[in-house]
Protein backbone atom coordinates (compact mmCIF):
# COMPACT_ATOMS: atom_id res chain seq x y z
CA UNK A 1 0.00 0.00 0.00
CA UNK A 2 1.26 3.51 -0.81
CA UNK A 3 2.25 5.26 2.38
CA UNK A 4 0.89 8.52 0.93
CA UNK A 5 -2.61 7.11 1.40
CA UNK A 6 -1.96 6.43 5.10
CA UNK A 7 -2.68 8.77 7.98
CA UNK A 8 0.41 9.67 10.00
CA UNK A 9 0.65 7.67 13.24
CA UNK A 10 2.80 9.51 15.78
CA UNK A 11 2.21 7.25 18.77
CA UNK A 12 0.89 3.84 19.70
CA UNK A 13 -1.17 3.06 22.79
CA UNK A 14 -0.87 -0.15 24.81
CA UNK A 15 -3.84 -1.77 26.50
CA UNK A 16 -1.35 -3.18 29.01
CA UNK A 17 -1.61 -6.26 31.20
CA UNK A 18 -4.80 -5.44 33.07
CA UNK A 19 -7.37 -2.67 33.36
CA UNK A 20 -8.93 -4.14 36.50
CA UNK A 21 -8.30 -1.57 39.29
CA UNK A 22 -8.50 -4.24 41.96
CA UNK A 23 -5.72 -6.27 40.33
CA UNK A 24 -3.27 -3.47 39.57
CA UNK A 25 -1.46 -3.39 42.93
CA UNK A 26 -1.10 -7.17 43.01
CA UNK A 27 0.11 -7.38 39.40
CA UNK A 28 2.52 -4.46 39.85
CA UNK A 29 4.01 -5.92 43.04
CA UNK A 30 4.42 -9.38 41.56
CA UNK A 31 6.14 -8.23 38.38
CA UNK A 32 8.23 -5.62 40.18
CA UNK A 33 9.65 -8.41 42.36
CA UNK A 34 10.24 -10.58 39.28
CA UNK A 35 11.95 -7.76 37.36
CA UNK A 36 14.16 -6.71 40.31
CA UNK A 37 15.15 -10.34 40.92
CA UNK A 38 15.89 -10.68 37.21
CA UNK A 39 17.93 -7.45 37.14
CA UNK A 40 19.95 -8.18 40.29
CA UNK A 41 20.51 -11.86 39.48
CA UNK A 42 21.83 -11.20 35.97
CA UNK A 43 23.89 -8.19 37.01
CA UNK A 44 25.23 -10.21 39.94
CA UNK A 45 26.19 -13.08 37.63
CA UNK A 46 28.12 -10.69 35.37
CA UNK A 47 29.93 -9.11 38.36
CA UNK A 48 30.82 -12.46 39.96
CA UNK A 49 32.24 -13.81 36.69
CA UNK A 50 34.19 -10.59 36.15
CA UNK A 51 35.64 -10.49 39.69
CA UNK A 52 36.57 -14.14 40.25
CA UNK A 53 39.63 -15.17 38.24
CA UNK A 54 38.69 -18.86 38.50
CA UNK A 55 35.60 -18.11 36.42
CA UNK A 56 37.63 -16.59 33.57
CA UNK A 57 36.99 -19.59 31.33
CA UNK A 58 35.14 -19.89 27.99
CA UNK A 59 32.07 -21.39 29.65
CA UNK A 60 31.62 -18.45 32.02
CA UNK A 61 32.57 -15.95 29.34
CA UNK A 62 29.55 -17.09 27.32
CA UNK A 63 27.41 -17.28 30.46
CA UNK A 64 28.18 -13.63 31.26
CA UNK A 65 27.01 -12.67 27.76
CA UNK A 66 23.85 -14.75 28.25
CA UNK A 67 23.15 -12.75 31.42
CA UNK A 68 23.87 -9.53 29.53
CA UNK A 69 21.30 -10.46 26.84
CA UNK A 70 18.72 -11.39 29.50
CA UNK A 71 19.34 -8.08 31.25
CA UNK A 72 19.02 -6.01 28.06
CA UNK A 73 15.89 -7.45 26.49
CA UNK A 74 13.99 -7.65 29.78
CA UNK A 75 14.93 -4.03 30.56
CA UNK A 76 13.73 -2.95 27.10
CA UNK A 77 10.27 -4.16 28.15
CA UNK A 78 9.99 -4.39 31.96
CA UNK A 79 10.22 -0.79 33.25
CA UNK A 80 7.79 0.59 30.65
CA UNK A 81 5.36 -2.25 31.36
CA UNK A 82 5.48 -1.58 35.11
CA UNK A 83 4.93 2.17 34.69
CA UNK A 84 1.98 1.55 32.35
CA UNK A 85 0.12 -0.53 34.94
CA UNK A 86 -0.88 2.68 36.78
CA UNK A 87 -0.53 5.15 33.89
CA UNK A 88 -3.66 6.64 32.35
CA UNK A 89 -1.87 7.22 29.06
CA UNK A 90 -0.04 4.04 28.07
CA UNK A 91 1.40 5.54 24.89
CA UNK A 92 4.78 5.17 23.21
CA UNK A 93 6.07 7.30 20.31
CA UNK A 94 5.95 5.55 16.94
CA UNK A 95 9.73 5.57 16.54
CA UNK A 96 10.17 4.75 20.23
CA UNK A 97 8.20 1.62 19.48
CA UNK A 98 10.62 0.87 16.63
CA UNK A 99 13.60 1.28 18.98
CA UNK A 100 12.02 -1.03 21.55
CA UNK A 101 11.34 -3.64 18.85
CA UNK A 102 14.91 -3.40 17.54
CA UNK A 103 16.54 -3.76 20.97
CA UNK A 104 14.25 -6.59 21.98
CA UNK A 105 14.78 -8.54 18.75
CA UNK A 106 18.55 -8.03 18.83
CA UNK A 107 19.07 -9.52 22.26
CA UNK A 108 16.47 -12.29 21.92
CA UNK A 109 18.16 -13.42 18.70
CA UNK A 110 21.57 -13.14 20.36
CA UNK A 111 20.40 -15.35 23.22
CA UNK A 112 19.13 -17.99 20.76
CA UNK A 113 22.52 -18.12 19.05
CA UNK A 114 24.48 -17.99 22.31
CA UNK A 115 22.71 -21.12 23.52
CA UNK A 116 24.01 -22.97 20.45
CA UNK A 117 27.54 -21.60 20.99
CA UNK A 118 27.40 -22.70 24.62
CA UNK A 119 26.46 -26.23 23.52
CA UNK A 120 29.47 -26.26 21.19
CA UNK A 121 31.64 -25.05 24.08
CA UNK A 122 30.43 -27.93 26.28
CA UNK A 123 31.24 -30.39 23.49
CA UNK A 124 34.80 -29.08 23.24
CA UNK A 125 35.23 -29.21 27.02
CA UNK A 126 34.04 -32.81 27.34
CA UNK A 127 35.38 -34.36 24.13
CA UNK A 128 38.96 -33.12 24.55
CA UNK A 129 39.49 -31.47 27.95
CA UNK A 130 43.30 -31.30 27.59
CA UNK A 131 43.04 -29.08 24.51
CA UNK A 132 39.93 -27.22 25.66
CA UNK A 133 41.70 -23.93 26.45
CA UNK A 134 43.57 -24.11 23.13
CA UNK A 135 40.49 -24.88 21.01
CA UNK A 136 38.39 -22.29 22.83
CA UNK A 137 40.97 -19.56 23.18
CA UNK A 138 39.99 -15.99 24.07
CA UNK A 139 40.27 -15.05 20.39
CA UNK A 140 37.93 -17.84 19.31
CA UNK A 141 35.44 -16.95 22.05
CA UNK A 142 35.50 -13.27 21.10
CA UNK A 143 34.99 -14.05 17.41
CA UNK A 144 32.07 -16.38 18.15
CA UNK A 145 30.44 -13.77 20.38
CA UNK A 146 30.99 -10.99 17.83
CA UNK A 147 29.40 -13.19 15.16
CA UNK A 148 26.40 -13.82 17.41
CA UNK A 149 25.78 -10.10 17.94
CA UNK A 150 26.33 -9.22 14.27
CA UNK A 151 23.80 -11.81 13.06
CA UNK A 152 21.32 -10.80 15.78
CA UNK A 153 21.57 -7.08 14.96
CA UNK A 154 21.25 -7.73 11.21
CA UNK A 155 18.08 -9.78 11.78
CA UNK A 156 16.66 -7.13 14.14
CA UNK A 157 17.38 -4.36 11.62
CA UNK A 158 15.63 -6.23 8.78
CA UNK A 159 12.68 -7.20 10.97
CA UNK A 160 12.22 -3.69 12.45
CA UNK A 161 12.60 -1.91 9.11
CA UNK A 162 10.04 -4.14 7.40
CA UNK A 163 7.56 -3.80 10.28
CA UNK A 164 7.69 -0.02 10.56
CA UNK A 165 7.48 0.55 6.82
CA UNK A 166 3.96 -0.90 6.94
CA UNK A 167 0.92 1.32 6.73
CA UNK A 168 -0.82 2.02 10.06
CA UNK A 169 -3.95 3.88 9.01
CA UNK A 170 -6.57 2.66 11.46
CA UNK A 171 -6.54 2.24 15.21
CA UNK A 172 -3.28 2.92 17.06
CA UNK A 173 -4.27 0.82 20.11
CA UNK A 174 -2.19 -2.35 20.65
CA UNK A 175 -3.65 -5.16 22.72
CA UNK A 176 -0.27 -5.82 24.31
CA UNK A 177 2.24 -4.34 26.76
CA UNK A 178 5.20 -3.86 24.40
CA UNK A 179 5.96 -3.56 20.68
CA UNK A 180 6.04 -7.16 19.48
CA UNK A 181 5.58 -8.46 15.94
CA UNK A 182 2.18 -10.25 16.10
CA UNK A 183 0.14 -7.34 17.54
CA UNK A 184 1.87 -4.82 15.26
CA UNK A 185 1.13 -6.89 12.16
CA UNK A 186 -2.50 -7.25 13.22
CA UNK A 187 -2.71 -3.47 13.69
CA UNK A 188 -1.42 -2.68 10.19
CA UNK A 189 -3.79 -2.10 7.29
CA UNK A 190 -1.11 -3.20 4.78
CA UNK A 191 -0.70 -6.68 3.38
CA UNK A 192 1.55 -8.36 5.98
CA UNK A 193 2.12 -11.67 4.21
CA UNK A 194 5.66 -10.68 3.19
CA UNK A 195 6.48 -9.70 6.80
CA UNK A 196 5.12 -12.99 8.09
CA UNK A 197 7.14 -14.85 5.48
CA UNK A 198 10.35 -12.99 6.42
CA UNK A 199 9.78 -13.68 10.13
CA UNK A 200 9.29 -17.33 9.31
CA UNK A 201 12.41 -17.49 7.09
CA UNK A 202 14.89 -15.39 9.09
CA UNK A 203 13.83 -16.21 12.61
CA UNK A 204 13.14 -19.77 11.49
CA UNK A 205 16.72 -19.99 10.20
CA UNK A 206 18.02 -18.79 13.58
CA UNK A 207 15.81 -21.23 15.47
CA UNK A 208 16.67 -24.19 13.23
CA UNK A 209 20.39 -23.33 13.40
CA UNK A 210 20.25 -23.02 17.18
CA UNK A 211 18.27 -26.19 17.83
CA UNK A 212 20.31 -28.17 15.27
CA UNK A 213 23.56 -26.90 16.78
CA UNK A 214 22.44 -27.90 20.26
CA UNK A 215 21.25 -31.35 19.16
CA UNK A 216 24.39 -32.13 17.14
CA UNK A 217 26.65 -30.91 19.96
CA UNK A 218 24.85 -33.07 22.50
CA UNK A 219 24.96 -36.12 20.25
CA UNK A 220 28.74 -35.78 20.20
CA UNK A 221 28.76 -35.05 23.94
CA UNK A 222 26.85 -38.27 24.65
CA UNK A 223 29.29 -40.26 22.50
CA UNK A 224 32.22 -38.66 24.32
CA UNK A 225 30.71 -39.32 27.75
CA UNK A 226 30.09 -42.98 26.92
CA UNK A 227 33.83 -43.36 26.32
CA UNK A 228 34.55 -42.27 29.91
CA UNK A 229 35.21 -45.42 31.94
CA UNK A 230 34.36 -44.23 35.45
CA UNK A 231 30.73 -43.70 36.48
CA UNK A 232 31.79 -40.67 38.54
CA UNK A 233 33.41 -39.09 35.47
CA UNK A 234 30.32 -39.68 33.34
CA UNK A 235 28.08 -38.19 36.03
CA UNK A 236 30.30 -35.11 36.36
CA UNK A 237 30.33 -34.61 32.59
CA UNK A 238 26.54 -34.84 32.34
CA UNK A 239 26.03 -32.56 35.36
CA UNK A 240 27.82 -29.71 33.59
CA UNK A 241 25.25 -29.91 30.77
CA UNK A 242 21.96 -30.16 32.66
CA UNK A 243 21.72 -26.43 33.43
CA UNK A 244 22.30 -25.56 29.80
CA UNK A 245 19.77 -28.10 28.55
CA UNK A 246 17.19 -26.76 31.00
CA UNK A 247 17.73 -23.19 29.79
CA UNK A 248 17.53 -24.28 26.13
CA UNK A 249 14.31 -26.27 26.64
CA UNK A 250 12.51 -23.42 28.44
CA UNK A 251 13.62 -20.65 26.10
CA UNK A 252 13.29 -22.45 22.77
CA UNK A 253 9.98 -24.04 23.69
CA UNK A 254 8.49 -20.62 24.41
CA UNK A 255 9.94 -19.08 21.22
CA UNK A 256 8.54 -21.84 19.04
CA UNK A 257 5.10 -21.47 20.63
CA UNK A 258 5.06 -17.68 20.19
CA UNK A 259 6.37 -17.15 16.67
CA UNK A 260 5.79 -20.30 14.64
CA UNK A 261 2.03 -20.25 14.31
CA UNK A 262 -0.19 -18.84 11.56
CA UNK A 263 -1.56 -15.37 12.33
CA UNK A 264 -5.08 -16.81 12.49
CA UNK A 265 -4.02 -18.81 15.56
CA UNK A 266 -2.95 -15.76 17.58
CA UNK A 267 -4.91 -15.01 20.72
CA UNK A 268 -3.42 -11.76 22.02
CA UNK A 269 -4.86 -12.08 25.53
CA UNK A 270 -3.27 -15.53 25.84
CA UNK A 271 -0.07 -14.39 24.11
CA UNK A 272 0.34 -11.53 26.60
CA UNK A 273 0.69 -14.09 29.37
CA UNK A 274 3.20 -16.09 27.33
CA UNK A 275 5.10 -12.89 26.52
CA UNK A 276 5.31 -12.03 30.21
CA UNK A 277 6.89 -15.43 30.78
CA UNK A 278 9.66 -15.07 28.21
CA UNK A 279 10.32 -11.33 28.66
CA UNK A 280 10.58 -11.33 32.47
CA UNK A 281 10.39 -14.81 33.99
CA UNK A 282 12.87 -16.66 31.75
CA UNK A 283 15.59 -13.98 32.18
CA UNK A 284 15.09 -14.36 35.94
CA UNK A 285 15.28 -18.16 35.79
CA UNK A 286 18.49 -18.40 33.73
CA UNK A 287 20.94 -17.05 36.36
CA UNK A 288 19.14 -19.03 39.06
CA UNK A 289 19.39 -22.25 37.03
CA UNK A 290 23.11 -21.75 36.42
CA UNK A 291 23.98 -20.56 39.92
CA UNK A 292 21.94 -23.04 41.97
CA UNK A 293 23.31 -26.02 40.02
CA UNK A 294 26.88 -24.76 39.72
CA UNK A 295 29.41 -25.27 42.50
CA UNK A 296 31.94 -22.89 40.91
CA UNK A 297 29.45 -20.01 41.03
CA UNK A 298 28.47 -20.88 44.61
CA UNK A 299 32.13 -20.89 45.68
CA UNK A 300 32.76 -17.59 43.90
CA UNK A 301 29.77 -16.06 45.67
CA UNK A 302 30.98 -17.31 49.04
CA UNK A 303 34.45 -15.85 48.40
CA UNK A 304 32.89 -12.55 47.42
CA UNK A 305 30.83 -12.51 50.63
CA UNK A 306 33.95 -13.28 52.69
CA UNK A 307 35.90 -10.46 51.03
CA UNK A 308 33.06 -8.02 51.69
CA UNK A 309 32.84 -9.15 55.32
CA UNK A 310 36.55 -8.63 56.00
Amino acid sequence: MDRGNCSSVTELIFLGITNNPGMKVTVFTMFLVIYLTNFLANLGMIIIIRMDSQLHTPMYFFLSHLSFCDLCYSTAVGPKMLVDIFAKNKSIPFYGCAVQTGIFCSFVDAECLLLAVMAFDRYKAISNPLLYRVNMSSTVCSLLTAGVYMVAMADALIHTTLTFRLCFCGSNVINHFFCDAPPLLLLSCSDTQFNELMIFIIFGFIEVSTISGVLVSYCYIILSVLKIHSAEGRLKAFSTCTSHLTAVAIFQGTMLFMYFRPSSAYSLDQDKMTSLFYTLVIPMLNPLIYSLRNNDVKEALEKLKTKRWF
